[in-house]
């Protein structure tokens, strides 16, 4: 490995703090009250991981209508530390049948442990309230491909009297204590003895934790909305069996319902269930794109609206202190300093908004802070420090605080990158800002159409001003949308309040603020399947 990806590997963590392996959490849950004598609970669980003394949300599992024993599809994937303690805490709630959001929905009660507890003995029952709520761990190792599968069936058993039914599909695998773990469940088709179920994914270690020879049991029922579903069969099968659907073959399977097959002299079966297509998605790791020489083109955006105060007074946000540095300084070097060594040639754009600059005084929201608009880029994170520090008695700090502007000048370069085709250049846009943003319905579209190129934004709030609409751009509360109602095509966005970190050394504020990188550069190149080239240390004669 060159020094630069080990440099670049050892600011992040990955060797110095490496995550040694990833754990796999399933739920169940039992016992949970009804809501009245009419009907019963729609439960789903929120994971929460503590970070910086604050919970923040992980993942959800999906909601299962009128269930008091609920056994979620949903698998939590968490990175497992072994030097950190890691809490979690599982919040379960009643999700209003009408909405499927947290607003409407009643708290039935959480639990806190740590993943260290729950992966050191694997299954974890523990009181819940007054339910029992049941943790299993697995360690994943080895193969992090994912199996696309597309399922449908025909002439299935009809379970209702005054309509079809409705099937759905359950896919367990044995594990090697004989019992059964719950990997997927389909939606359900309603009124349909012939449905075809939506394709999905799930990991090749979720399957058959990589045994390409272990049994599966694929059940399927026929949907209640009382939550008792009736059984139609079942059988089993490997994914030795479903590889045979790779060329574009299908493979068929008996649905088999055994108490018939006693019972009934001319049984055959309970219908036919059908893999139509089984596809092998190769995943590669953000350390791949990297070492085969994709670059972090890092870009930094400073506020210099009037609402940051006069930078020659003490109290303002831009006061340059002789010994001290202010909140800009700290943020942009605590996050540049790690993007830097993604970087061959540690040169970076550097932009303003919100100031008058010389020589019209013209207002602007994307001028470049060195002013040599032919050539914005800085010599490292030092020129870019220097570059600010030098602009500050030029302008005249003004106003609005529009972000779209940059966001949009940063996604025009970044939109080049999508006609090359490769993972050669990945850009993150770094925006450091102490205010309400003026145009937000530009912003979120502008958002939203960065999301469909290699780009991820990072805004840091400075200051103590309400930053509730930063929330909204982060999209951890729900999906962002564009003003026209289109939504992201991936969470590009990440926002941190620094005063959340005004005590925390400045790798606390890089390790937040980086943290979702890396999966949003895999995400985005397997989105695309743009596989990582070989690092030139591995290519051998002929590649």
């Amino acid at each position: 490995m060159s020094d630069i990806y080990e440099s670049a590997a050892n600011s992040l963590g990955l060797f110095s703090s490496p995550c040694l392996t990833k754990v796999e959490l399933r739920l169940t849950c039992k016992g949970i009250s009804d809501r009245d004598a009419l009907s019963k609970p729609d439960p789903c669980f929120i994971l929460k991981m503590q970070s910086h003394g604050q919970w923040m949300e992980v993942d959800r599992t999906e909601v299962i209508r009128s269930c008091v024993n609920p056994t979620y599809s949903k698998v939590f994937t968490l990175d497992f530390y072994f030097e950190e303690v890691q809490r979690l805490r599982f919040e379960l709630y009643d999700i209003n049948s009408s909405h499927n959001g947290l607003k409407e929905a009643t708290f039935l009660g959480s639990v806190e442990c740590t993943l260290g507890q729950v992966s050191r003995i694997q299954t974890s029952t523990s009181p819940f309230i007054k339910y029992v709520f049941q943790i299993t761990a697995e360690e994943l190792t080895g193969n992090d491909d994912y199996i696309e599968l597309s399922f449908s069936a025909r002439k299935l058993d009809d379970k209702d009297f005054f309509s079809k039914s409705d099937p759905f599909l359950e896919i367990y695998r044995l594990n090697d204590d004989a019992t059964l773990q719950l990997v997927y469940r389909t939606e359900t088709v309603m009124n349909n003895l012939n449905p075809v179920w939506k394709t999905f994914k799930v990991s090749l270690n979720s399957l058959c934790s990589g045994d390409h020879e272990r049994k599966l049991q694929c059940t399927v029922w026929d949907w209640d909305s009382n939550g008792k579903h009736d059984y139609i069969g079942e059988f089993e099968a490997t994914f030795k069996e479903m590889r045979g659907a790779i060329d574009g073959r299908q493979v068929q399977w008996p649905c088999i319902n055994p108490k018939y097959k006693v019972k009934k002299k001319n049984y055959k079966n309970s219908g036919i269930v059908i893999l139509n297509q089984c596809k092998i998605i190769k995943m590669h790791s953000f350390l791949d794109y990297i070492m085969g020489g994709c670059q972090i083109q890092f870009t930094v955006a400073i506020d210099f609206t009037a609402s940051n105060g006069d930078p020659r007074n003490s109290c303002s946000l831009h006061y340059i202190h002789p010994y001290q540095p202010n909140e800009y300084l700290k943020a942009l070097v605590a996050v540049g300093e790690i993007c830097q060594d993604y970087d061959s040639d540690k040169m970076f754009p550097a932009f303003g908004f919100g100031a008058r600059i010389p020589p019209d005084f013209k207002v602007s929201h994307d001028f470049a802070v060195n002013f040599n608009e032919e050539n914005p880029e800085c010599a490292g994170i030092q020129g870019v420090v220097e570059a600010y520090q030098a602009c500050l008695p030029k302008l005249q700090l003004y106003g609005p605080t529009n972000i779209a502007p940059i966001i949009q000048k940063v996604a025009n370069s970044a939109s080049q990158e999508v006609h090359t085709k490769e993972a050669m250049q990945y850009f993150i846009l770094l925006i450091l800002t102490d205010g309400v943003i003026t145009d937000m319905a530009d912003t979120r579209e502008a958002i939203v159409q960065a999301s469909h190129l290699p780009m991820s934004v990072i805004i840091v709030g400075v200051g103590n001003a309400d930053f509730s609409d930063m929330q909204m751009l982060d999209g951890d509360d729900g999906i962002l949308r564009s003003p026209k109602g289109e939504p992201v095509l991936r969470d590009i966005v990440q926002f941190v309040p620094f005063r959340n970190f005004k005590h925390a050394s400045p790798a606390a504020l890089a390790k937040s603020v980086l943290a979702e990188v890396p999966n949003q550069v895999v995400d985005y190149y397997n989105s695309k399947g743009i596989k990582p080239k070989v690092p030139t240390a591995f290519k051998t004669c002929g590649t």
